[in-house]
């Protein structure tokens, strides 16, 4: 399993448009910035709470998303066959087509 932070950046990055500008607002500055809840409270002129509140609301949203669309699942499970496949390409003969053909898809993502 995924730390904390790095899951929500990855569920962030596959369910941002799904929030509301504020709700990405908190996000940005908290995960991919790395403000405390109290710098973010004074940027919004808002309490410590809020901002607090704010962002368990939308974690506990980003998860519920995760749970019904399974976009973060179905990411890491390409990443494992993708891994598999150049591991077999290394170890057989028509290795440079088959990483050549894995590259193609990988550009799809």
């Amino acid at each position: 399993m995924l730390d904390k932070t790095l899951r929500m950046n990855y569920l962030f990055d596959f369910y941002q448009p799904l929030l509301t500008e504020k709700q990405q607002n908190y996000m940005t500055r908290y995960y991919l910035d790395d403000y405390s809840l109290g710098e973010i409270a004074d940027e919004y002129e808002v309490s410590r709470q809020a901002v607090y509140d704010n962002i368990r609301r939308t974690e506990t949203m980003l998860e519920d998303y995760e749970a019904k669309l399974g976009l973060l699942e179905k990411f890491e499970a390409r990443r494992s066959i993708f891994a598999q496949l150049r591991d077999y390409a290394k170890k057989d003969d028509r290795g440079q087509l088959l990483n050549e053909l894995t590259d193609q898809l990988e550009k799809l993502d």
